[in-house]
């Protein structure tokens, strides 16, 4: 049947709006520091060595993250065990993980004093440097490779079991399975999750601000903060803005030109069946994978908890405000990417606006939020005290940058929800506010708490535009933790981590479970 031409409703006119709205609030803060350097920036050989380090860690990074999280995901995909559920929850937690925390946790393992370097040195093998690219990578793949393994998961069960029964009976090997399974589904999609994990990992900032070890290990947005905060070289951090820019977009090409979809075919949901070829080494493969994976993600979790728990009970007055400041903060910036992100995502819903929603998340992700939150502090400084707002930016930021994982969580909701109870809801004659409270709204309801979720807890452990103009009676809890880091201060420092995870784990655990409630399956 020819698809007819729609008329746009006003909740369509919103969803344009907004994302052209969406493209202006990143870009144009861009422009604004462009506008405001005295003179166009130059690139001195510091910087050209921050460019490459930041390939070479991001290209690594995701490079090993990838590589480790396919026999990780293979095995949670072809084993069923007690547990399984609460052990693929627990191992997702470091993609939700505040930066500075999950950087405390590594140090307590792999650190000078950590318990990995002080069994080494009982047995005479010397002792690991985290500090530098080793530290940098290490860092990144412990928060992205529970990404990875949940993108190559959602693939491996996405196979048909109708596929899986025939290629049992056919008598395939495990090697058979290899050929003709694996190979064509990772080739599907591990070009994606490299490219979202070299994206973040390019843009990272509190990883190499806390273990970049000195010159040799700053990234570009590093470097961008060092131009802002200690040079105010606008014309210089203009231009490494709009270098890092440029390197995610020729990622973003290289990516999608090395994609290769080749579909399974459809099924018919049926529960999934054994892996043919499943022999003993197969078996101890996946388990030393599963095994390996939670130890490597988990044993920092448990460094920060057993480090810091008892040390919360006894926090300066000053870390308490930061975090009733970082609740406040990252409510505010959940509410306003969920506002942003719900008209978006109904837009694309309806058919429209699809390359909007792939340019805002391209722009979400390619540009500083350091560049954006001092293109703020620009346009603000000639009518108000950005200072005196810099929570208030420091939210706006925080939404921004997570409005592409909200995207990516409400667009195949509201399509399905579309199709199915919007068709309905047209039939039967509702209109505006009824058909999407009625109608939508409840097929809704589990991505926007998870999403929402994603959103406060990102919030929540952001070191990023707070640290460029906050005064010390304005800072978050990540920046009082950083400071207690800086000043020595290690129990308090360790309590503060104990404090930031509980919240920021609570705050998502709290958005998630609202979303599930009373939720339509």
């Amino acid at each position: 049947m020819a698809k007819r031409a729609q008329q746009l409703r006003p909740l369509d006119w919103a969803g344009a709006a907004l994302a052209a709205l969406v493209c202006l609030a990143l870009l144009g803060p861009l422009l604004a520091v462009t506008l405001r350097a005295e003179a166009p920036g130059r690139l001195g050989a510091a910087d050209w060595a921050a460019i490459r380090f930041t390939l070479l860690q991001a290209v690594l990074s995701a490079a090993v993250s990838v590589t480790l999280a396919i026999p990780v995901a293979r095995a949670l995909a072809r084993r069923r065990f007690v547990g399984r559920s609460l052990f693929v929850t627990l191992t997702g937690a470091p993609f939700i993980l505040p930066v500075i925390v999950a950087v405390l946790g590594l140090l307590a393992i792999f650190g000078r004093a950590g318990w990995l370097n002080a069994a080494l040195s009982g047995i005479g093998l010397g002792t690991l440097d985290i500090y530098g690219l080793s530290g940098v990578v290490l860092a990144h793949v412990f928060l992205n490779l529970p990404l990875a393994v949940r993108l190559i998961l959602q693939a491996w069960l996405s196979l048909p079991s109708e596929r899986i029964r025939l290629a049992a009976s056919l008598g395939f090997s495990d090697a058979d399975m290899r050929r003709h399974f694996e190979r064509p589904l990772l080739h599907e999609v591990l070009p994606g999750a490299a490219l979202v994990i070299f994206l973040i990992c390019t843009t990272s900032f509190a990883v190499a601000l806390t273990l970049g070890g000195g010159p040799r290990a700053t990234t570009v947005e590093l470097a961008i903060y060092q131009a802002f905060r200690f040079e105010f070289d606008l014309g210089r951090a203009a231009l490494l803005g709009l270098v890092q820019v440029a390197i995610c977009l020729a990622a973003g090409l290289i990516a999608l030109r090395a994609a290769r979809v080749e579909p399974m075919g459809a099924g018919l949901d049926r529960p999934p069946l054994p892996w043919p070829g499943d022999g003993l080494r197969a078996r101890m493969t996946d388990g030393a994978a599963i095994v390996g994976a939670g130890a490597f993600l988990l044993l920092p979790l448990a460094a920060v908890i057993g480090e810091g728990a008892l040390a919360v009970w006894s926090l300066p007055e000053s870390v308490w405000w930061a975090a009733v400041r970082s609740i406040l903060v990252a409510v505010a910036s959940s509410a306003l990417s969920v506002a942003l992100a719900l008209p978006i995502a109904l837009f694309v819903a309806r058919g429209r606006g699809r390359g909007a929603v792939e340019l805002v998340g391209f722009l979400s992700i390619a540009i500083s939020p350091l560049v954006v939150g001092t293109g703020l502090f620009i346009i603000i400084y000639p009518i108000a005290d950005p200072v005196a707002l810099s929570l208030p930016i420091t939210g706006l930021v925080n939404a921004l940058v997570a409005l592409p994982f909200l995207l990516r969580a409400l667009v195949p909701a509201a399509r399905a929800a579309e199709a199915t109870q919007g068709r309905l809801a047209d039939a039967l004659g509702m209109r505006g506010v009824s058909r999407l409270r009625l109608a939508i709204l409840p097929r809704l309801r589990r991505p926007l708490g998870f999403g929402g979720g994603l959103a406060a807890a990102f919030s929540m452990g952001d070191l990023g535009v707070i640290a460029l103009f906050s005064a010390p009676s304005q800072s978050t809890l990540p920046l009082e933790m950083y400071r207690l880091m800086g000043a020595y201060r290690t129990d308090d420092a360790q309590g503060a981590a104990v404090l930031l995870l509980v919240l920021s784990l609570g705050l998502f655990w709290i958005f998630d479970k609202g979303g599930r409630v009373n939720a339509a399956a």
